[in-house]
């Protein structure tokens, strides 16, 4: 299966300002894009890429005062197959884990797992350790929280997202990851594309997507707890502790985003 992905933003600066754009494919799916996922920006500006300290791909420029606008439009190639799991895969005692599992262990700024520490065990205690645990939070966060675009914060933690019981993709993320950092599971949030293939109509605005990753025996498995099913056609653009490492547009400075829209689609091929 083949599909189009891609985005444009549009940006008001009432002055020179830098930013910082995670918004290409991670480098563990390039191999699967058609031709690269070049990014477009009117006016031209000069930009510079670099890695961050977990391996996602960022673009660095200074926007003009004024209008501007950030496109991409790539094809890439997906399985076609419903994400596989394995709810059986147990969990790896800490001492075991791998050093770069470690920092995924620890509270961040929008995984406040440290404030749910006793919750955690009392809501999760019980279940088996590994994936099959990992997957109760996920049943427990979808049924806990209330999807809603209007309810979307940019300042709302794992606790505060648990408190008022409703959000977005990333407050299910959020939480979900730090109850299974409070469990001594690692978890890293991902930013995705993620269309409606395999989904039944009517289908909502495309967006850029939130899920995450917990390290059980066998290595990385990716979970959704806002959607709580396999899906077909995710593809990974970055990874971090949490939300504030994978943002889209980091804009040190006043702006106003103007307009935003994200496609996934299938490609018919004949």
């Amino acid at each position: 299966m083949k599909l189009r992905i891609g985005y444009e933003l549009d940006y008001e600066f009432p002055q020179p300002t830098p930013v910082i754009l995670m918004l290409h494919v991670h480098f563990s799916r390039v191999s699967d894009l058609a031709e690269p996922d070049h990014m477009r920006i009117s006016p031209s500006v000069p930009v510079s890429a670099y890695r961050d300290g977990f391996g996602n791909w960022c673009s660095r420029l200074l926007a003009p005062q004024g209008r501007m606008r950030i496109t991409a439009d790539a094809v890439i190639s997906d399985s076609g197959l419903p994400e596989a799991f394995d709810r059986s895969a147990g969990q790896v005692p800490v001492e075991h884990l791998p050093e770069e599992c470690l920092v995924f262990l620890l509270a961040s700024r929008f995984c406040d797992s440290d404030r749910l520490l006793d919750l955690a065990w009392q809501l999760f205690g019980h279940t088996q350790p590994g994936a099959a645990r990992v997957q109760a939070i996920c049943d427990f966060v979808n049924q806990r929280i209330a999807f809603n675009y209007n309810d979307a914060s940019v300042t709302r933690t794992a606790s505060d997202a648990y408190a008022e019981g409703r959000g977005v993709c990333r407050d299910y993320a959020h939480l979900a990851i730090a109850f299974c950092r409070a469990m001594n599971i690692p978890a890293r949030y991902c930013t995705c594309y993620l269309g409606d293939v395999g989904t039944p109509p009517p289908y909502p605005p495309g967006d850029f997507a939130a899920s995450f990753e917990a390290y059980v025996q066998g290595g990385w498995q990716m979970f959704d707890p806002r959607n709580n099913v396999p899906r077909i056609g995710r593809v990974l653009i970055a990874r971090g502790r949490d939300a504030a490492d994978v943002a889209i547009a980091t804009t040190f400075g006043p702006n106003t985003l103007t307009g935003f829209r994200v496609w996934t689609d299938e490609v018919e091929e004949g």
